[in-house]
């Protein structure tokens, strides 16, 4: 009988023992080794779509890109649509896609944004920013997507500006008027059939009877009242009859003797010129009696000569020497008393009054406008002044609001004449806002006319100059007269109907008044408003924005509306709704700014393919408007 016989130590055990081992690691390698090679596969589907969606993806965000810019309305409408050829350039159409084993989609809706303007999930619409999702997904071993999500905007930009006389003449005008004195703006109406810049003197003059110069006028709607003895006794003053027919006639009422004038104020039923007489420096005419009469008078204390005068109410005002002097006319009879009195810094040459306060142009070099107030005639009392690098005052004109004084002084060869000073506060020292040279000119009066003008006139050189005062800061002369035989006076009236005229005392001694027409055309007032022209973008699109150059004198303002629509089987020929800043009709824009999106105001849309401006002109000053140089109106299409 045989033995078995083991070896432990032998090389047959060890061979056994590197065999169960060996195959316990296959055990443990062989699954790992297999799913290894399996999902590498299966990477390698995985990777290969995902490329391809990628690739989808970003030829998907080029071609909603390229067909943004071809129109704004090509992404206007939201729902699923994907990318398609169209000739050579992309379109889209409705829905998703299949690409192989890849579908698309892109998704667009609109954006809102909060009251700070930020993407919100509520809050406004902005109809010039989509959103777009887009999504590229696939099945293959797994489900799968890549994704992403654009913003668009409108950023394409158009801009219409409107700054020339035709630009501006294409629109509708109520009480404001297109005029080219810069090259086309709109203004205020301010009355007359002729031009401010451009005087003539093609209305008929008037011959009136004299034994000495003419030398003073005050004028009302429908007279003319003129001084006519500046250096002998005799016919004192005229009345004159203006005529209101184009062009207008003047005729002689009738006339008053007996003293030498020195300055005059008339009014409907009476009278007043200062006189040199001692006794009497003052008088008083009542023109309702037949012929004329003298009906009162005021004697100042003292001996001297009644230089200017001014009534306001029931209350003359005059001075003489360096005095201003209130007296009593609430009865025009008699001797009127006088009610007050205050010493000026030297003789006062001129005199106007506005709301309480008294203006005088002063005979000084160094003080050369005082302001007094005479809320109480009884106590009037100087507040303030102005001094200006010019000579003498010589004569003083005040706009109705009492904020502007337009003062003229002597020439001088190393100074201007004519100053414009801020009067807004009364108290005190006041500034000069604006000055201009009269060029040779000695001024002896001065008034302001609707338009922004000022007319200077006196004697030597261009005696009759119109000066454009819109930019207060820089005025400009823009026309004049040569009148060789000077002006000695002048007075400016605005009628009811609209028409404006100046009218002036010259040495001419066989035409003293002559009657120069201003404008431009157009009923005067104090508010207006112009309607643009319909601006049409061919196409639905976003108005952004609007800008405006203006002129805005003191005590005149510019507000404005805007109006945007969609049009009508291609055509603006639509009713419009003008809104302000809000989007309602009830609001005004103060300055430019940001035109409002689509609201709740009916009849305005935003976008919209139809697009026009308002423009409300406002005065409380009638002699001063408000100037608009362009508009500016930016939109993206």
């Amino acid at each position: 009988m045989a033995r078995l016989q083991i070896s432990i130590n032998g090389k047959s055990g060890q061979s056994l023992v590197e065999f169960l081992v060996a195959m316990g690691i296959a055990a443990i390698l062989f699954p790992a080794l297999a799913t290894g090679l399996i999902a590498s596969r299966e990477g390698s589907v995985q990777e290969g779509e995902r490329t391809e969606a990628v690739a989808a993806l970003t030829e998907g965000k080029e071609a909603v890109r390229i067909v943004r810019d071809a129109g704004w309305v090509n992404i206007a409408a939201n729902g699923t649509f994907h990318p398609v050829v169209n000739g050579a350039t992309w379109a889209l159409a409705a829905g998703t896609e299949t690409i192989g084993d890849l579908t698309r989609a892109m998704v667009i809706s609109d954006v809102y944004r909060d009251a700070a303007g930020n993407i919100a999930s509520a809050g406004t619409l902005d109809p010039s920013t989509k959103r777009v999702d887009i999504r590229v997904s696939w099945n293959v071993l797994f489900p799968s997507v890549v994704s992403e999500t654009l913003y668009l905007t409108r950023h394409k930009m158009a801009v219409v500006v409107q700054t020339t006389e035709a630009d501006f003449a294409a629109g509708t005008n109520t009480r404001t008027v297109v005029t080219n004195t810069g090259g086309g703006e709109v203004t205020l109406g301010a009355g007359g059939r002729a031009d401010w810049c451009a005087p003539n003197l093609s209305i008929t003059p008037l011959d009136l009877p004299k034994s000495g110069v003419a030398n003073a006028i005050s004028a009302i709607v429908g007279r003319v009242f003129a001084g006519t003895g500046d250096n002998a006794s005799g016919v004192s003053f005229a009345n004159v009859n203006i005529g209101n027919t184009n062009p207008p006639t003047a005729s002689i009422l009738g006339t008053f003797d007996g003293y030498k004038t020195n300055d005059i104020f008339g009014e409907a039923d009476y009278v007043y010129f200062a006189t040199d007489n001692n006794f009497k420096e003052i008088v008083i005419i009542n023109l309702a009696s037949s012929p004329y009469a003298e009906a009162g008078y005021f004697n100042a204390p003292g001996n001297g000569n009644g230089h200017s005068v001014v009534v306001a109410g029931t209350t003359g005002y005059m001075t003489t020497g360096d005095k201003l002097y209130t007296f009593d006319v609430s009865v025009k009879s008699g001797s009127r008393p006088a009610l007050g009195s205050v010493t000026l810094a030297a003789e006062g040459k001129s005199i106007s009054v506005v709301s309480g306060y008294a203006f005088i142009a002063i005979d000084s070099s160094s003080t050369q406008l005082q302001i007094v107030d005479v809320s109480s005639p009884n106590t009037p009392t100087v507040v303030g002044s102005a001094t200006v690098t010019g000579g003498e005052g010589k004569d003083v004109f005040v706009n109705e609001s009492g904020t502007r004084a337009y003062l003229v002084t002597e020439a001088s060869l190393t100074s201007r004449e004519f100053f414009m000073i801020d009067v807004s506060t009364k108290i005190g020292s006041r500034p000069t806002v604006g000055n201009y040279d009269t060029a040779g000119m000695d001024p002896k009066g001065v008034t302001v006319v609707p338009g922004n003008r000022a007319i200077v006139v006196g004697t030597g050189s261009e005696e009759y100059q119109v000066i454009n005062i819109g930019n207060e800061a820089s005025p400009v002369r823009c026309g004049g007269l040569s009148i060789d035989t000077g002006i000695n006076g002048v007075s400016s009236v605005l009628e009811a109907d609209g028409d404006a005229y100046s009218y002036i005392i010259t040495g001419d001694t066989a035409s003293e008044l002559k009657i120069i027409e201003g404008g431009p055309g157009g009923q005067a007032g104090n508010s207006g408003i112009f309607e643009s022209a319909t601006i049409d973008a061919a196409a639905s699109s976003a108005w952004n924005r609007f800008d405006t150059t203006v002129i805005t004198p003191s005590q005149t303002t510019v507000r404005y509306q805007v109006a945007s629509s969609d049009a009508i089987g291609g055509s603006c020929d639509v009713t419009f709704a003008f809104v302000g800043p809000d989007g309602t009709s009830g609001t005004y824009f103060t300055t430019p700014g940001t035109i409002p999106f689509s609201s709740d105001e009916p009849g305005y849309h935003n976008p919209g393919a139809c697009f026009r401006y308002r423009l409300y002109l406002d005065s409380t000053d009638p002699a001063a408007a408000p100037i608009v140089e362009d508009v500016t109106v930016n939109y993206s299409p």
